[in-house]
């Protein structure tokens, strides 16, 4: 089945099926978005973003006004919001990143999601919205029957030197929200504060060179679990911007 089919099977449809984004049901008042694996961070996933009126050469993406006007009559005329999973490929990227993105596969099952805005990009989550903490890294588990689960996961090394080199040059707020441990908790929060990978430790290979300044920058636990709540994750120039600062 095609994306086409899908799409119509469902009895909705668009203004072009070359690049549409999205897609809408008239008569049943809902409107669809695929929801890219690359875009998923546990139940949430980003759908649509101010950032991609133009695509990476510069030009102005066909797509962008009509899925905009989609998430309007979702915010503004009462439609329900659906996704479907799709598989993203860089199959038509060039060697410098530029290209466009290619759908390596979808899974064809609609799901009524609710939408929200944060910063300058919609998201579709599902009602029960499951974040890993910002510390942990999704990988498989495997259980066994009966009375005990055995977990098998997949660990990074993260260098205890690379923190200390980290901090020493940035210090020990938080580079989002300013807040200190040890002002609030004195001695008990001394030297206390998480390190975020600027590049998610997860999307590298096993081992990697790390710039302890450029790489890594001291967040805390609040700011960072909320840097991991979408995909790809926040920088914390846009978290700032969250926050007003």
């Amino acid at each position: 089945m095609t994306r086409r089919e899908f799409i119509e099977s469902v009895g909705a449809t668009c203004l072009n099926w070359q690049w549409s984004w999205s897609f809408v049901n008239q008569a049943e008042r809902f409107v669809v978005f695929g929801a890219w694996d690359r875009n998923t961070a546990g139940r949430k996933s980003m759908i649509f973003s101010e950032s991609w009126m133009t695509n990476n050469r510069g030009r102005k993406n066909p797509g962008f006004k009509q899925s905009r006007d989609h998430i309007r009559l979702v915010e503004e005329e009462g439609y329900t919001l659906k996704t479907f999973p799709m598989e993203y490929s860089d199959a038509r990227k060039d060697e410098d990143g530029i290209g466009p993105a290619t759908i390596a596969g979808f899974t064809p099952k609609l799901s009524e999601r609710t939408l929200a805005k944060i910063g300058n990009a919609w998201y579709a989550s599902d009602s029960s919205d499951d974040i890993p903490l910002a510390e942990e890294i999704e990988t498989p588990e495997k259980f066994s029957e009966g009375a005990k689960t055995s977990i098998s996961i997949n660990a990074f090394e993260r260098s205890a030197k690379a923190r200390n080199v980290c901090v020493q040059h940035h210090g020990l707020n938080c580079a989002a929200c300013g807040f200190n441990f040890k002002n609030v908790y004195g001695p008990l929060g001394e030297q206390f504060i998480h390190v975020h990978h600027i590049v998610p430790i997860g999307s590298v290979g096993d081992e990697y060179e790390v710039d302890p300044v450029k790489d890594l920058i001291p967040v805390c636990p609040n700011c960072h679990a909320m840097i991991h709540r979408v995909n790809p994750p926040f920088t914390i120039a846009q978290l700032r911007e969250l926050l007003g600062r």
